[in-house]
């Protein structure tokens, strides 16, 4: 690293050029990342509270669809004969207003059962996400208009959504009565069961994952943000690479002497990684860590996810992709013939 660390310090210009790149790319990358998490979050959180080895949707041409399925007390009784542990819950969305408030849109969610500690113990109460509190301007203990009927608010617990709508979460009998789609429940939560009961209910399965799938915009959103996540991986990695290429070249008489006095090509690409490694470890960390800051201030105004997925994981491809398109940089140390050094092909 002698060679590197003077290289840096000499050529103080070139490298914050090249730093500053990567900060650029880190920040865009991390920004982005935190936000699919934070719309992910806002999409199916409530569908992750489930605590079941499937979920069953009434059949449909169009696929399972939390916002069409509708399952009959018989669909759900044929289940419960077959399965070892049914949980009916209902995911639907209305509005709700504090006593002669405004109304509010929400996701309401009944189940009294199998979803943590997310159901209300007794009829007439509700728990909100935080959510849905911040939004009403309630806290526990105060009541909460929901259709014709007004609930008590015991706790709020979580941060939970439901296709960009903050939860509220009833008994199964009080969501019944306030859903205006109808139906004993939206879905089953079930353990334990045949999947050839999805043919005697005219039901379909799936995996608590794999329902995701079934919120409205959650595949082409979450898709199309995923992939631009990927692509701008790919392109840092080509930036990158360019920028350490062009540097590479550019030291080509130098990589020659080094090699005609005697030093060996892995000594040499240890050496150019070491500096690469540096001003990576440098970009990154100044374009992460100033995207995590920004994050946690956003607040509300841009649903964003500060966690280890969304920093570290990150972090660390884009070192990993910036050393790989150095290391393609580098491939001319092993053909440079040291005696260009000496002007023997002039």
């Amino acid at each position: 690293m002698f060679v590197a660390s003077r290289d840096l310090r000499a050529a103080r210009g070139r490298f914050a050029l090249i730093s500053v790149v990567v900060v650029l790319i880190a920040l865009l990358v991390t920004f982005l990342s935190g936000l699919t998490a934070g719309l992910r979050h806002q999409n199916v959180s409530v569908v992750e509270r489930i605590d079941a080895e499937s979920v069953v949707f009434a059949a449909s041409g169009d696929g399972p669809s939390f916002d069409e399925s509708a399952l009959t007390s018989e669909q759900v009784a044929v289940w419960r004969r077959s399965a070892d542990s049914v949980q009916p819950i209902g995911v639907g969305r209305g509005s709700a207003s504090t006593v002669g408030g405004a109304a509010k849109g929400v996701a309401l969610v009944g189940a009294d059962s199998g979803v943590g500690d997310r159901a209300p113990s007794a009829p007439g109460t509700v728990i909100l996400g935080a959510g849905a509190a911040r939004s009403l301007g309630v806290g526990a203990g105060d009541r909460l208009t929901v259709g014709d009927c007004i609930f008590a608010v015991t706790a709020v617990r979580g941060d939970d959504w439901y296709g960009h709508s903050p939860a509220v979460w009833m008994t199964l009998a009080d969501w019944q009565h306030a859903n205006p789609r109808g139906g004993a429940a939206t879905v089953l939560a079930v353990s334990g069961g045949d999947d050839a009961t999805n043919a005697v209910a005219g039901t379909t399965s799936r995996s608590v994952a794999d329902s995701f799938s079934a919120i409205g915009s959650y595949a082409s959103e979450n898709g199309s943000l995923t992939l631009m996540t990927v692509m701008l991986f790919a392109i840092s990695a080509l930036v990158i690479g360019a920028f350490f290429t062009v540097w590479t070249l550019q030291r080509t008489p130098d990589v020659a002497t080094l090699k005609a006095l005697g030093a060996s090509t892995g000594s040499l690409v240890r050496d150019a990684l070491g500096q690469a490694l540096v001003v990576l470890l440098t970009g990154v960390g100044v374009g992460v860590g100033t995207a995590a800051v920004a994050g946690s201030m956003i607040g509300d105004a841009v649903p964003f996810v500060v966690d280890v997925s969304t920093t570290f994981l990150p972090a660390t491809a884009l070192v990993g992709l910036g050393l790989l398109g150095a290391a393609f940089a580098l491939r001319f140390l092993f053909t440079t013939d040291p005696l260009t050094a000496l002007g023997s092909t002039r």
